[in-house]
């Protein structure tokens, strides 16, 4: 596995689905292009589960904080976006997401997530001869976060096992903390959040900074 930080997220087309039903073809490194805006990709690794649908909500949720930081939220796992319209049309007390409102991408050929190197298939080597390859495990994706600029450069990504949530919350502080960067050229110092004091790329402001601490 390779990092994609300071790189273009990979230029691969993928099937997804929106909570009205309607399917199309989404390109993330295309899409924070042309809408110049930010994108925040969420792996998860199975529909109908039990982490999955916490994670999903917590997201769907700060939908609002993020689009007021002009992000836009992307869900995704190699579930069919038939599989995904269901989880979208069960109720939330039943284990469903209904009432979420952003897009789930449908990579159930694994093009996007094998690139990505989050697939937690381990490939067997088979008998000389055998027509198919063998994988151990499900081979459905870990938690792996990827924020995505306006130019379609990846600038943070992170990747969780399976029983592992995330937090929101610091997702929300990273496009704070980038904005800020990209706007002033400032620092994001351990523990930071907005409103917080950044520091000024050179010596003399760290100084200064951990002085007042």
């Amino acid at each position: 596995m390779s990092t994609f930080v300071g790189k273009p997220f990979p230029n691969i087309t993928v099937k997804a689905i929106d909570y009205l039903g309607d399917q199309f073809n989404l390109n993330l490194f295309r899409k924070a292009q042309e809408k110049n805006k930010k994108i925040l990709l969420f792996w998860y690794p199975k529909d109908f589960t039990y982490v999955c649908p916490t994670e999903i909500h917590a997201f769907g949720e700060a939908v609002a904080e993020f689009e007021k930081r002009n992000t836009l939220v992307v869900g995704a796992s190699v579930d069919s976006c038939e599989v995904h319209f269901a989880w979208l049309s069960t109720p939330r007390d039943q284990g469903g997401i209904e009432g979420v409102e952003i897009p789930l991408l449908a990579d159930t050929n694994r093009n996007l997530s094998g690139a990505l190197g989050i697939l937690d298939g381990i490939r067997k080597e088979t008998s000389e001869g055998a027509p198919l390859a063998l994988i151990d495990g499900d081979n459905v994706t870990y938690r792996a976060t990827y924020l995505i600029d306006e130019e379609g450069v990846v600038f943070h990504e992170g990747i969780n096992t399976m029983p592992l949530g995330r937090n929101v919350e610091e997702y929300i502080r990273m496009v704070d903390a980038y904005t800020r960067f990209q706007e002033k050229g400032e620092v994001c110092p351990a523990n930071w959040k907005d409103g917080d004091e950044m520091i000024e790329a050179n010596r003399e402001s760290v100084s200064s900074y951990l002085g007042k601490k």
